[in-house]
Parts: C-alpha cells; structure tokens; sequence
C-alpha cells in the first residue's frame, strides 16, 4: 500500500513500492483532498451537471452529450496500452476508496444532499477530454463564421491575436546562464481561476528497485500521474497552449429516411450524397424540472453539437481525439519515467491533445522546445471557419509531421507564450495570442547571467502592460475633451503602464478602456452581435464585448474601423471614465469561479476573500478581467513555478487557492495570501521534512 505525506502546505507526497501502489494512493488522497471536485468533474464529463445544478447548467450538459465525450473515452480507454490500462485501473480504485472514506464530511455534497458516485475506468479520460473540449478552434471557428457575417472583410479587425480563454507561460535558460551552472525553467498556465483549483500539486515516488521514479508537479484532478508540468530530478518540463487547430466545423445537412441505416433512420448529406448517420435518444434529468430530451447525432465527419434533424441542418465537430480513438495518454508512465530531455521528448510523441508548446531541460545541461499533439492536414478553408459537409475538398489528409523542435544552446534561452513563432506556425494554427508576454518575458532574460529561481519569481510578477502605451499614444494623448476627462487623460500619460493594484494610474486606464469597450459595442454596425447565434456554452466566445476589449490595439492601428471616428469615442470615454477609483486593486480583485455560481436555486459557493492583485491579461502577471464588463479577476495563473535543475528543493511552486478542496481545511486556501502577492513556497522533498498522514 501507498503512503501520504505532507508539507507545511498541504501538499500530497505519495511514496509506494509499486507502480500500482502509487496510484492507487494518488487516487485516494485525490479524492479524499478533493471529493466534491472529482463529483463535478465526473458529471461534467458525462452530461449530468443539471441533475444537481438545476436548468443553468443545461448548455453544458447538451454540448457534453452531442459530442459523445463518454463514447471518446470509452474508445479512447479501450486502445490504452495494457501497462497503462492497468495504472489508470489503479488509481480508479483509489478515486473509489477515497471516496468512500470521504463520505459525509464534504461541504458541496452534504449541501445538494447527494453521494460521489463511483467512477469507471473511463471516467479518468472523460474528465481529461472534458476539460479541454473548447481549448482549441472549434468556439474560435463559430466566431469567425459569426463575424464575417456580420463585418464581412472587416471581420479581420476583430479576429485579434490577443488573450483567449487558454494561455501560459513557459521559459527556460542554459546552464551558462545560470547561477548554478545548470538550467532553470519557469512558467505558469492560464485558465479559468477555479475553487477548489484545477491543478494540484502532488508528489509521486514509486521506491521499487526496477522501476524507481520521484516526480513532483502538478496534476488534473481526476487524472493520474503529472500531465503539464513537472520536475522529475533529473529533467523538468513545461508547457503552453500552442493554439493549434485541431478541430473542424461542418455545417450538415440532416433528414430523417424511413428505412435508412443507422439506429432512428437519419441522413447526413457528404461528399457521396446522403450517408447513413448514427443516432440515440437520451434524456438530460434536471433538478427541480422535467427531464430534457437531447438526440445524439454523429454524421461521418463527427458529432453533431448544434441544430437537429427536425430543423434538416446542424453543426459537426470533427477533432482529433476522436477520430484517432486516443487521447495521448500512453504518455503518462513514460513521462514519469524519464531522466533526460531525450526521455520526455520520446514520451510526449505519443500526446494527442491538447497540442502544447513544450519546453524540457535536464541536469545534463539540455535544453529543448518542442510541439507536442495531432494537428491535421486539410485544406486552409477548412482552418478559417465552417465548411460543408458535401464538399470532398474538406476531408482531411493524414498529420502534420515532423514536429517543430529545436536545441537551445547553454548560453541560450527560449521563451513560449502562446504567440506566433515565426513560419513555423503557419502550419500548426490561424489565430495566436499577442506577441506581449513573449517579448516582455524575453527582454526580461535578455543579456543576463547568474540567474536563479528567484529571478524567475520576479519575472512571474511583472505587471507591465505593453499594448497600454500603444494605446494611449494613438487614442488619448492630445486629446480635447472635459475637465473631468483631462484628469483621467492626465492620469493615463502620467502613468509607468504598470498595472500595479495600487496604481491610479492603471485605475485610470482600466476605466477608460472599459469605457471606450462599451461605447465601440453600442455602436449601429456592431449590433447584430447581440444575436449570439450559438447556444449559451459558447458565449463567452460569441460576446463583442470581450472580442472588441482584446481588439482595441488592432482597432486603433485601424484608424477608422467599420468607418467609426475612433478617436472621437475615445475622447467620449475619457468623459466616461471620470470618477473612477482611486486604485486598480480596488475593482481588480480575484474571483475564484465555483460550480454554485451556475445553480438556479439558494447555494452559496464557500467564502473567499476577495484580494486585490497585480496584473492584467496581456501582462506576464496574467490576471485576466473582462474590459467592458468587469475588472475582476477571474481567469489567470492558476499555477506558478520555477524548477532549478541543479537542486529540487531550490524550486518552488503556488497555487491560487490551496491544495485542499474542502473549505473548512486549513489548506483550502493558504496559498492565496502567496498568489495574489506573486510569491512561490517552496519544494519540498526531503521526507524527514514532511508529516506521514495517518490512514483514516
């Protein structure tokens, strides 16, 4: 059997004798740590968030089932190799054990007056599939579709490289560069900020002689081993989204044909005329209402996620895991095997999706960038919005090989922030995000040496906002306007373009920026998009708020966009924004986001307190906020971490919250204090130094 240990923070340290011990432990601290959370993720996975969350947790639940996500992992389990079958069963068992030992203690369930229920050896994949179903192009396609409607050729003014709902940093030197003499690596993912968190970090050292490991890093809850980001002793690893396209959406033609093939009679018209589709009935239980019934559709290019039969169209999705029937996840052992760069590389050809840029360094002095994940190859139309299902050219036709990789040198560095890196990229998607963090973060190593985690720490918590002095040269400076809006003009030129909490100045540029935001939207020519077109779960990506408030630099360098007098509105919104607060931590708080906030009825997520924090979403301080909507903080780093490769116990890690899931733990969220201050704890690894938990 597996034992757990902990540090001062809560943290899981997992040692066992076996493979199979260890994650049959990992799954039984994970879910004793995090019961609620693993319930959640469990019905998110499989379509029934409703059941408890009531009809606002509806869209999700519809999307979850069109797009058969239990059919992918069911698949996707069948063709693990029978070693990592065999580590996925065992760590299942854990989930159920711990579990059980959990019952009646947590907080969410007691509330809903429900049990975790027990998982399948698929559910660990499902929950994987389910979290990064909309982390590439397919809401990005609807929104291309939606605005070249809308703008027609104009639409390219808000199809911005800019921040999107997926992010991170990455960054690593040679040895040359270090204080050590060995490499550093360093960087934090961007999500949606989460209570309990999406990652937690763990430990995993399995002390059999003929298979020996001991990795600490960060895992998905629900998910074993340590996917993203980890320090394995010998060689450390990191990631970022790639912003690949990996994903295609069809827009099909659907009828029902008595007689047809296929379970209920339905057609899809492809390139060959009508083809037989799959379909199934099912039925979305819903809490406090009637049941909500949903027809799953799967035509020859994928599930059907949007329309129906009755209306004779609809939208598929075709995406990589599923077409393969595999989700990478033969990687998982390999990963926590290796020792050199060679080792993780060699594991990482077997990733599927999401496709990440990696970066791995070892104490051998190498370092490496990679890209890891299936990209296909199909025609460009194909990456630029919604195809027809009818037309042949649209198929796709086999993978993108090789994968860009490259060598750093020990004197070198490499950066990787989610932006376009060069002809490269062309390949592997349309859309990046703005080139700031990637350039700021490497004019921060630029020409240094003897550097050393701390270092890396503080470029962690640069808030520097670089498009803000774009911005304020072309639409503030000079401006004419109130004495009142002189104020708030004077504050924006006066300012560093830091976006410090305590900074008036950044107050100032966040409430005319958001006020510029507004007054751009309300404007004749943008109104059709108050039709989303889409259903809810795809808002966030369909709302002109947010497209026009990451678009603002595209905007301005457009001068006249949509034939819109851009410096008289920013001038208005100077007027607007008078009055703001005094301080940009005042409004730019962190809201940590828990699945209570969707229910329909009286549940109350666990209180946090709302700390004010440094950043914003174009700074390597990622704090992302909403311009126009809300300053609050509400996706960002939901990790940070510096791994020293030539001392483990020299790197150091944090987490938004906590490593505890349950809110009355006193681990559920004394990390906070440290994240929203831009502080690291530190590693710890040597055993003597750690509490043996006690089995209950």
């Amino acid at each position: 059997m597996g034992r757990t240990y902990r540090d001062a923070w809560g943290v899981p340290h997992v040692r066992a004798a076996s493979v199979a011990d260890l994650a049959h432990a990992q799954g039984e601290v994970t879910a004793r740590d995090r019961a609620w959370q693993l319930e959640h993720l469990r019905r998110r996975a499989t379509g029934t968030t409703a059941e408890v969350l009531g009809a606002p947790a509806l869209p999700w639940d519809r999307l979850a089932r069109r797009t058969c996500l239990v059919d992918v992992a069911r698949r996707a389990h069948a063709g693990l190799a029978d070693e990592t079958q065999a580590f996925v069963a065992a760590y299942v068992r854990g989930v159920n054990d711990g579990l059980e030992a959990a019952h009646g203690t947590v907080h969410e369930l007691e509330r809903l007056g429900i049990d975790a229920q027990p998982w399948e050896e698929w559910t660990p994949l499902a929950v994987f599939l389910a979290q990064h179903l909309l982390f590439a192009s397919l809401p990005g396609k609807l929104w291309a579709h939606r605005a070249h409607e809308v703008l027609g050729e104009d639409a390219r003014l808000l199809s911005h490289e800019g921040p999107s709902a997926s992010g991170s940093n990455a960054w690593a030197v040679g040895g040359d560069r270090t204080a050590s003499g060995a490499p550093l690596v360093g960087g934090d993912p961007h999500r949606v900020i989460e209570a309990p968190g999406g990652y937690m970090q763990v430990r995993l050292a399995c002390e059999d002689p003929d298979d020996a490991f001991d990795v600490v890093g960060f895992a998905f809850p629900g998910v074993p081993g340590v996917q993203h980001f980890a320090h394995a002793g010998d060689v450390a690893w990191a990631i970022t989204n790639a912003m690949a396209d990996y994903q295609d959406v069809y827009a099909e033609r659907l009828r029902r044909a008595a007689g047809a093939p296929g379970e209920a009679g339905v057609e899809a018209l492809g390139p060959d005329g009508w083809e037989p589709a799959m379909a199934r009935q099912e039925a979305i239980a819903v809490r406090g209402a009637a049941d909500e019934p949903v027809e799953v559709v799967v035509t020859p290019r994928g599930p059907v996620f949007e329309g129906s039969v009755e209306e004779g169209t609809g939208l598929s999705v075709r995406f990589a895991s599923d077409v393969l029937g595999d989700l990478g996840l033969d990687a998982l052992l390999p990963l926590l095997r290796a020792r050199t760069v060679d080792d993780v590389d060699a594991a990482l050809d077997r990733w599927v999706e999401p496709v990440n840029n990696v970066v791995v360094a070892d104490s051998r002095g190498a370092v490496r960038y990679r890209l890891a994940g299936r990209i296909p190859l199909r025609p460009d139309a194909n990456r630029r919005g919604i195809v027809d299902a009818a037309d042949p050219t649209t198929a796709w036709a086999g993978w993108l090989e090789p994968h860009p990789r490259h060598d750093v040198p020990p004197g070198g560095q490499v950066v990787t922030a989610n932006e376009r890196r060069g002809p490269e990229s062309e390949a592997v998607g349309t859309a990046f995000a703005a080139p700031h963090r990637a350039r700021r973060i490497a004019a921060l190593l630029d020409g240094r040496s003897g550097l050393t985690g701390e270092d890396f720490a503080a470029i962690h918590d640069d808030a520097l906002l670089l498009p803000a002095f774009t911005l304020r040269e072309s639409l503030v400076a000079g401006q004419e306007t109130s004495p009142a809006g002189a104020a708030v003009r004077d504050a924006i030129l006066a300012w560093d373009g830091r976006m410090t909490a305590g900074s008036a100045g950044a107050a100032a540029f966040a409430a005319w920026r958001s006020a510029l935001v507004r007054r751009i939207t309300a404007e004749p020519v943008l109104a059709p998009f108050a039709d989303p077109r889409h259903d809810l779960v795809f808002l966030p990506w369909m709302d002109p708020v947010g497209r026009i408030g990451h678009a603002l630099e595209t905007l301005a360098a457009a001068g006249t966009p949509f034939g819109l007098d851009l410096r008289r509105i920013a001038g208005d919104a100077l007027d607007d924004a008078a009055g703001h607060p005094a301080t940009w931590g005042a409004t730019h708080v962190a809201t940590p986001v828990h699945a209570f906030e969707v229910a329909d009825d009286d549940l109350e997520p666990p209180p946090l307190p709302r700390l004010p924090v440094d950043g914003d979403s174009d700074c390597v301080r990622c704090t992302g906020s909403v311009p126009g909507w809300t300053d609050e903080c509400y996706r960002g780093s939901v990790a940070r971490y510096v791994w020293d490769l030539a001392d483990r116990q020299a790197s150091a890690w944090v987490v938004p919250l906590g490593a505890a899931g349950d809110p009355a733990s006193p681990h559920a969220r004394d990390q906070l204090p440290l994240w929203a201050a831009g502080r690291l704890a530190p590693v710890v690894t040597d055993w003597d130094r750690l509490t043996e938990e006690t089995r209950p």
